[in-house]
């Protein structure tokens, strides 16, 4: 009986929502389209129904792209009092259903775009309208014309869109300085990514998994240069479609492509203080065929310097045991190259191929003192060699069969993932602060090879039952195979005169580790009433993995993990129709995640290099489950945006970085599931026009922390700690302002603020962050040169923080140097015609926990 649960199960879902078929609204917008900035329907009908139909597409007259979600008015040809109305769904189409025969007024407007009226003749039948090309709005001011254009940040919804190509503060930047600007997001000045206070979050790129992210988030979003970038979507509260990561939600990075007929491009070139780039791009298209080309390199340089101390607690109080002080230089580059090509065979068919690939390398050299002074006390210098190389690819594949039936679609995608990184170090050690040759005691070797192999099938479809109900199915299959293999060689410990390195294999393996995950998902869409609508969901998966050390009499045990999960999501939307106010909507969410560890969290590898400070993962980790809910607000006046979010999360089982002081007085940092994590808070963002040139935005996000934690113990016992929980109040806020002057002058400013950080054993120092870039348009607006300035009033930042358990006390600070200007020069050439879009599907792997510190795949 318990086998057919499963069967059971998935029927019942896939087939409930034939039974739940509603009559379809007049005018309404499909269900299972995204809702937009103008989702209400702004009027309601008031003369008699009949059988017509009104059909139609509203374009950009600039770029012949759809305009999202313009609002629909259809007026008599006399008299201000509608007849029907709605909006566009986010392909620009609309339709009218159930209207009397007759002529008609049609009214089309949207935020930014002129108002354009024209008459219709409405029949007993379906009457198509060619398409409705509307201006940018344009007024005159003396000399000078203000033209409307899509805002720096968009709200939906269902997510917030950062429309990074239109920030003049970005060009010559990298991934990095766009995230954040974003909504909502985070990256703190070591290139941490955090969305709405918490690291677990799954960073796309395209709507897909990469393995340029997999080894390291930070290091990933060096490598990609902001001037491929087009937007970034923050989605909160993803449906079951998305794998079922959900602490935090996903942040999906969309590059540029190319949809323009012809041969076109760019090139561009930055030169700064601290970090230089160069791109490329290269794009054809003809009829159904289009391609699309980019290549990019970088280099960065960046010196840092750093000191500690720390307390141990004693029956008679703290007593100072350890202060270090270090200071070194980073230097490092790489490439980024993508190219992708898509077809149209025949009309509804589409293929898609995709390959991107990456390289990136830094070196570093770094100086340490030492001063022990407990338990014994003892002074040396270490001088340490750092290098990291990472190299990956991704391919895809994808056919789309779409029909006639609008939103109907079927699809079948595949991908292959490959990355391998290299982390080695190289350390001598000296006695005393001297660095004399004759000194030199001690002598440390190590390298660490981690490898990600990912490859995924996935099929979707999706099936109108009718204007307002939409039923989203599909099956996907995950199988990872991941490994590190590390080695260490130090001195012996009876040298007999000797410190050369010799190979330890009590502290070198092998570690393997398989991870399938088999999955399912249904969703359906529908509208209860004219000013309600849901969307149910839920997703199973069955997780299978299988770890192994290659000498398993110095790791306790390999690892074998076998769950089912079932992951259920509810959102509901409520418009409220207010002709006064169109585009209100309300919506409210829950959904259930489960994220699963990387081998950042599980890789056995101690790092070393700092002997007094290690770090190593857990392998017998076990995956989080949370609980999301969010209660969402939007609305537009006169032009202007405004978005309020609530939102808790409750994490069971939580994965955090715990430390503990063994016995020789080192510092041992790990991974636990330590219990429960929660968090509640709200967050604001608008977006406002003060004058018709000068853009202004800002978001401010405050959240309450609860972290728990029952006593942990370490070493077979030997070593424990008491129980702990940590709390409070944090927040971020965030400004972003532009302004135009005349011929082809522009000037924005961005600027950030983030409070101390709620760490279970401690807390981090608050840190701001601001740019200030000045553009000039050249060569009839097909070159731009660009000067920005990043953090000019000092040089460093100090991201400092302090660890507090019952063991010790820890103050640690991290010098920065962020302080830098770049200067870009951006040209573009080719056609300009714009070919509509079609509708494309792409994998999109976000079930599992990125690392904390920017860490992913193998990277400790």
């Amino acid at each position: 009986m318990k086998n057919a649960t499963l069967p059971l199960l998935l029927t019942t879902l896939l087939t409930a929502p034939v039974l739940a078929q509603t009559t379809p609204a007049a005018g309404q917008r499909p269900a299972g389209a995204p809702a937009g900035p103008a989702t209400a329907k702004p009027v309601l009908p008031t003369a008699p129904r009949g059988a017509g139909r009104l059909d139609g597409t509203v374009l950009d007259a600039t770029t012949k792209k759809p305009v999202e979600f313009a609002t629909i008015a259809l007026l008599p040809l006399s008299g201000t009092t509608p007849v029907d109305g709605g909006v566009c769904d986010e392909r620009g189409r609309f339709s009218l259903r159930n209207l009397p025969a007759g002529e008609f007024r049609l009214q089309i407007s949207f935020v930014g775009y002129a108002t354009q009226t024209r008459n219709v003749t409405v029949g007993a039948g379906a009457t198509t309208l060619p398409p409705i090309q509307l201006e940018s709005s344009a007024q005159k001011l003396g000399e000078v014309t203000v033209t409307g254009e899509r805002d720096v940040v968009e709200t939906k919804p269902d997510r917030i869109v950062y429309n990074a190509d239109k920030d003049l503060t970005n060009t010559g930047g990298t991934a990095a300085d766009v995230l954040r600007k974003v909504p909502l997001v985070n990256v703190d000045p070591d290139g941490n990514v955090e969305l709405r206070g918490t690291s677990n979050v799954r960073v796309l790129i395209n709507n897909k998994p990469s393995g340029i992210v997999a080894s390291s988030v930070a290091d990933a979003m060096k490598q990609i240069p902001a001037d491929q970038i087009k937007s970034v979507e923050v989605i909160t509260t993803p449906s079951a479609k998305y794998d079922a990561e959900g602490t935090g939600g996903i942040i999906n990075i969309i590059l540029k492509k190319n949809n323009l007929e012809g041969v076109n491009g760019s090139v561009g070139l930055a030169a700064g203080t601290r970090s230089s780039n160069g791109n490329a791009s290269l794009n054809y298209r003809k009829g159904k065929v289009g391609l699309t080309s980019s290549v990019s390199g970088f280099s960065f340089y960046s010196p840092n310097r750093n000191d500690l101390v720390r307390y141990l607690k004693t029956p008679g109080g703290e007593e100072e045991s350890l202060r270090q002080e270090g200071d070194g230089n980073t230097i490092g580059g790489g490439g980024f190259g993508r190219l992708g090509l898509d077809y149209d065979p025949a009309q509804y068919h589409n293929l898609t191929l995709n390959v991107q690939g990456s390289l990136f390398r830094n070196s570093g050299n770094y100086d340490q003192f030492n001063n022990v002074l407990l338990p014994f006390a003892n002074q040396f210098t270490r001088d340490t060699d750092r290098r990291f190389r990472t190299q990956s690819y991704d391919m895809s594949g994808s056919y789309t069969r779409t029909f006639e039936q609008k939103r109907r679609e079927w699809s079948v995608l595949a991908q292959h993932t490959r990355n391998r990184n290299f982390q080695d170090y190289y350390l001598d050690q000296f006695r005393g602060d001297s660095e004399r040759n004759l000194d030199k005691e001690y002598r440390e070797e190590s390298n660490n090879l981690s490898r990600n192999l990912e490859t995924t099938l996935q099929t979707d479809y999706a099936h109108p039952f009718s204007e307002t109900a939409l039923l989203e199915t599909g099956a996907k299959a995950i199988l990872r195979r991941v490994s590190s293999d590390y080695d260490v060689f130090n001195s012996p410990a009876s040298n007999g005169g000797s410190i050369d390195p010799v190979y330890n294999p009590e502290r070198s393996n092998l570690f393997d580790y398989n991870q399938d995950v088999l999955s399912a998902y249904g969703t359906y869409g529908f509208s209860a009433s004219k000013k309600v609508s849901f969307k149910l969901g839920a997703r199973v998966e069955n997780t299978r993995i299988r770890g192994s050390f290659q000498q398993l009499e110095s790791q306790n045990s390999g690892v074998e993990q076998d769950y089912f999960n079932l992951l259920p999501n509810l959102s509901l939307s409520y418009q409220p129709q207010n002709p006064k106010k169109p585009g209100q909507t309300v919506r409210l969410a829950y959904s259930r995640r489960i994220q699963r560890p990387q081998i950042f969290y599980l890789n056995p590898f101690r790092n070393t290099s700092d002997t007094l400070n290690v770090s190593y993962g857990n392998p017998q980790l076990e995956p989080e489950l949370t609980d999301s809910y969010e209660l969402n607000y939007t609305t537009f006046i006169k032009g202007s945006v405004l978005n309020l979010s609530a939102y808790a999360r409750r994490t069971g089982n939580a994965i955090e970085a715990v430390r503990f002081i063994d016995r020789n007085g080192v510092n041992n940092q790990t991974f636990r599931n330590i219990g429960r994590n929660a968090t509640f808070g709200v967050s604001l963002f608008t977006s406002v026009k003060p004058l018709p040139k000068w853009d202004l935005s800002g978001n401010v996000n405050v959240y309450y922390v609860s972290l728990k934690s029952p006593a942990l113990t370490f070493e077979d016992g030997a070593i424990t700690t008491s129980a702990y929980s940590n709390s409070g109040v944090m927040y971020n806020l965030n400004l972003n302002s532009s302004y135009k002057f005349e011929k082809g002058l522009s000037v924005q400013f961005f600027g950030g603020l983030n409070s101390p950080r709620v760490q279970l054993q401690g807390s981090q120092r608050a840190w701001t962050f601001y740019s200030l870039g000045l553009r000039k348009n050249l060569l009839k607006e097909k070159a731009d040169l660009t000067l920005n300035a990043d953090n000019f009033l000092q040089a460093t930042r100090n991201l400092s923080s302090e660890l507090n358990t019952d063991q010790f006390r820890q103050i640690s600070n991290n010098y920065i140097y962020l302080r830098g200007v770049r200067l870009a020069f951006n040209y573009r050439f080719g056609k300009t015609t714009t070919q509509p879009q079609k509708r494309r599907r792409s994998i999109q792997n976000d079930d599992v926990k990125q690392g904390e510190g920017g860490q992913g795949q193998g990277q400790q």
